[in-house]
């Protein structure tokens, strides 16, 4: 103790650094715990997955009925989305390029009887867009899918008449893809022909992946009363049998200025007494009705024009497959 009195910085030098022992003692025992449960835990998933490795799957049968249970159900569902997507656009059937010409005149005729029961101004050549042909013939490959589209473009042309709009300035049809392909074949010599398969034989292609969905844009201008747009609108969006969209709208009033801010307003009576402001009344305005009002609207009386262009949208599903 007269040791300690006499060296008291050494002393507790001495006892800091035992002190300081103990605790890097400590930690590196629980470091040492910490490493061994950490190695042990490594040890043994490499073990396991040493041991899945070296396992051969087996089939099981619990696995093999959950599967097929998977699989039935994914196409029991893949065929109620086609039934839904069929009830949706109209059918495509079989039809003759001579038919869909006779179909189409049909067609332009009942529409003009229509516009003209129902009081609805169509442009001076409508053939409901399909002029061309008028006088020619679509390919066989072309005219049932040009037959499909037919009945579509009768479906809006009778949703506007029915909506009882103004006038029908406009009617554009895009021709489709298969009409396309057909008018960008010219016809060539079999000398010619057989070059190209030559060609084609020696440089493939490769081949285009399948289109799902297909669209065709028509273009439509109509004149019309704000609600009968509407209307016309509302029962585009909602077909039952055909799948529309309408990409671009655009509405114009026929009244560019709007109404003026002041109009004349008559001076207000100069005395209370009834019987002095209804003689007023009458020595000012003999032939006046006493309390008539004449209300002026503003606005919703003008009519509008719409320029649309609705795109005809048609499913390719995948046929069932059969065993």
């Amino acid at each position: 103790m007269n040791w300690f009195e006499h060296n008291r910085f050494l002393g507790w030098f001495l006892i800091g650094l035992a002190l300081g022992c103990l605790s890097v003692g400590y930690f590196f025992f629980r470091a040492k715990i910490s490493s061994d449960t950490a190695s042990a835990r490594l040890q043994t998933t490499a073990a396991e997955l040493k041991r899945l490795e070296s396992l051969t799957p087996f089939p099981d049968e619990s696995h093999y009925r959950e599967s097929s249970a998977q699989a039935a159900a994914y196409k029991s569902s893949l065929a109620a989305l086609q039934e839904e997507i069929k009830s949706h656009q109209l059918p495509l059937e079989p039809l003759a390029p001579n038919e869909f010409q006779t179909k189409v005149r049909q067609a332009v005729s009942a529409t003009k009887e229509k516009a003209r029961a129902n009081k609805v101004k169509l442009p001076v050549k409508f053939y409901l867009g399909f002029d061309e042909f008028a006088t020619s013939l679509p390919s066989a490959e072309a005219a049932p899918l040009l037959g499909r589209e037919l009945k579509a473009v009768q479906m809006l042309t009778n949703i506007l008449i029915e909506a009882r709009v103004d006038s029908i300035s406009a009617f554009h049809r895009e021709p489709i893809a298969a009409e396309r392909t057909a008018s960008s074949t010219p016809e060539s010599s079999p000398l010619a022909r057989r070059a190209r398969g030559t060609l084609a034989a020696s440089s493939p292609t490769p081949a285009a992946s399948p289109t799902i969905v297909e669209g065709n844009a028509l273009s439509v201008t109509f004149a019309s009363s704000p609600s009968a747009a509407r209307k016309v609108l509302n029962q585009i969006v909602s077909a039952k049998e055909q799948f529309f969209i309408i990409r671009t709208l655009h509405v114009r009033n026929e009244k560019e200025r709007g109404p003026p801010r002041t109009e004349p307003v008559e001076a207000p009576p100069l005395f209370n007494n009834p019987t002095a402001n209804k003689s007023a009344a009458n020595t000012a305005s003999p032939g006046a009705t006493p309390g008539a009002k004449t209300v002026s609207f503003v606005v919703g009386n003008e009519h509008i024009e719409i320029s649309a262009q609705i795109e005809i949208v048609n499913f390719k599903l995948a046929q069932p497959e059969t065993h």
